[in-house]
């Protein structure tokens, strides 16, 4: 059966244009953009006054600071770049979760349209997007470009998406890592259950790259509304345990209450913002939140 396309409500849509991406770091890439960038020369903002070398362009000579001083003085300035957007969508075999209420609605479906969102607020403002999907089944990346070919391109990429396997190793991120230069913004896709995701989130923020996450959770996670006897399965190990629903809801909600408050917390720390998405509500309301001043 084929995969359905990945598409963004009309409501959704309309929402997000009061959205965008904004850079902890000065830009550093080529073209208009809306952020500040680093770049120094013919721009649009002055930035500093430095002495002249040679090669420099006779016409940012400042005169009249030449006729006060008698030396030759250069105005440099910097120009809005545009930024680099990565969105890395966590493929895992637990992102097949979904609700018995919608079971065609899983985590990872949720994820193709916030991915999806990503790429609409990074390209509308001019932003360089990319993605990037991660298990240990496989790991590819759609290198970053602007314009709605590269759109089309992300969306027909999403669609084919899949969960298969766990999370990768260390080793296997590591070129991951390196694929992403230095004062790119990186936004995590996750469900948030792999020991490694804090970890190399935290890796990307000490090699200067900005780093947001999303954390995906079910309504049945949220709410636990299970009675008699269930069968629970781990997706990506295969273990299974027993329980009483009604029995284990209470000791259930305070376990997964506190392990999404020290994953946030753990984000926290490393000066990363976390928020998570509960599957029931639309996918511009985490964003939000994650992209609030």
């Amino acid at each position: 059966m084929p995969r359905a396309a990945v598409t963004i409500p009309t409501d959704v849509r309309a929402r997000l244009r009061g959205l965008d991406f904004r850079s902890r770091f000065a830009a550093n890439g080529t073209g208009l953009g809306q952020h500040a960038g680093r770049s120094r020369g013919a721009g649009l903002e002055f930035a500093q006054y430095r002495a002249y070398e040679p090669g420099d362009e006779p016409r940012r000579v400042d005169w009249k600071l030449y006729a006060r001083s008698d030396r030759f003085f250069v105005r440099d300035a910097t120009r809005d770049s545009p930024l680099t957007v990565w969105t890395l969508i966590d493929t895992s075999a637990s992102m097949a979760q979904a609700d018995a209420a919608r079971p065609e609605y899983s985590k990872l479906e949720a994820a193709k349209v916030l991915a999806a969102c990503i790429a609409e607020i990074a390209l509308r403002q001019g932003d360089d997007c990319g993605l990037i999907n991660l298990s240990d089944g496989g790991i590819r990346i759609v290198a970053p470009g602007a314009g709605t070919r590269h759109r089309d391109r992300l969306l027909i990429e999403l669609q084919g998406m899949e969960c298969a396997g766990a999370w990768p190793d260390a080793s296997a991120l590591r070129p991951v890592a390196e694929r992403l230069a230095a004062e790119s913004l990186v936004v995590i896709v996750s469900d948030g259950f792999d020991e490694g995701l804090p970890q190399f989130a935290r890796r990307l923020v000490a090699a200067r790259r900005q780093v947001l996450s999303l954390g995906l959770v079910s309504c049945e996670e949220r709410d636990f509304p299970f009675t008699g006897g269930c069968v629970f399965r781990d997706p990506e190990t295969g273990r299974e345990r027993s329980l009483d629903g009604a029995a284990a809801r209470a000791e259930f909600l305070t376990r997964f209450g506190q392990a999404r408050a020290e994953l946030i917390q753990n984000m926290g720390h490393a000066g990363i913002r976390h928020v998570d998405h509960v599957l029931d509500e639309p996918p511009d309301a985490p964003l939000r939140r994650l992209l609030q001043r």
